[in-house]
């Protein structure tokens, strides 16, 4: 029995191990964002004037995948899927906007904000220092290839954040992400009348309105996580 606890125990410690590395130390996904979007200062931007999707610009798989630099961008960078006009794929609903989170469950995101974009099969969603692409695209894979943003852990001055993919997808006439693209589907979002539903991988649930214009105070996002530091000066 006892050899048997230490095999079981040693295997668990094992995956344990890889699983952390996989998360933190893997190599981290090629930067392909186009760098004159993320250069680009989205802050100016009238969010509730948004392009007809009439086909008549660029389709999606003609544009760069967006992506997270690091742990999270320096500032909100101009729209991903600027000048992309290709209609949108059946079964989807239009979330395209900025939005503000404004009430909810007892653990909603109060005064979240987030930037939306759609054309075609593709979901870009901009937010608290990350890109999250997904869809079809000019560089990379289908499923969002990126980081949450949230560092847990600093070795020098390199920060280790944890790694993450989804697919997002569109079923019943919400945007359903399963974690991997095959695994859980841990988040959802979808309209209600006129506000946007946000239901997380926490449990919690959030109504957002659309705005216009970034608020000030998002357009450098403060930096989260734990941040331990090991090595640092």
């Amino acid at each position: 029995m006892k050899k048997w606890t230490l095999r079981i125990s040693g295997t668990l410690l094992v995956l344990f191990l890889f699983l952390f590395w996989l998360a933190f130390f893997s190599p981290r996904p090629p930067l392909t964002i186009d760098p004159e979007t993320l250069a680009g200062d989205g802050s100016t931007i009238n969010y509730c004037e948004m392009p007809k999707l009439d086909g008549s610009g660029k389709m999606a798989v003609g544009i760069a995948k967006g992506n997270t630099p690091g742990c999270a961008y320096d500032h909100f960078p101009l729209p991903v899927l600027a000048g992309c006009t290709e209609p949108l794929v059946e079964d989807a609903d239009d979330i395209r906007g900025l939005w503000i989170g404004v009430g909810g469950d007892g653990n909603a995101k109060i005064g979240h904000v987030e930037r939306v974009e759609q054309c075609g099969d593709r979901t870009v969603i901009t937010t608290a220092g990350i890109i999250h692409d997904s869809g079809t695209n000019k560089t990379g894979g289908f499923n969002s290839n990126d980081t949450d943003g949230s560092v847990l852990f600093t070795i020098g001055n390199k920060e280790y954040c944890n790694r993450t993919s989804a697919s997002k997808i569109w079923r019943n006439g919400k945007l359903e992400f399963n974690i991997f693209g095959w695994g859980p589907v841990v988040v959802r979002r979808y309209m209600d009348g006129e506000q946007l539903v946000w239901e997380y991988a926490d449990g919690s649930t959030t109504k957002m309105n659309r705005i216009c214009a970034l608020p000030e105070e998002h357009k450098t996002p403060e930096p989260r996580g734990r941040r331990y530091s090991f090595f640092g000066d």
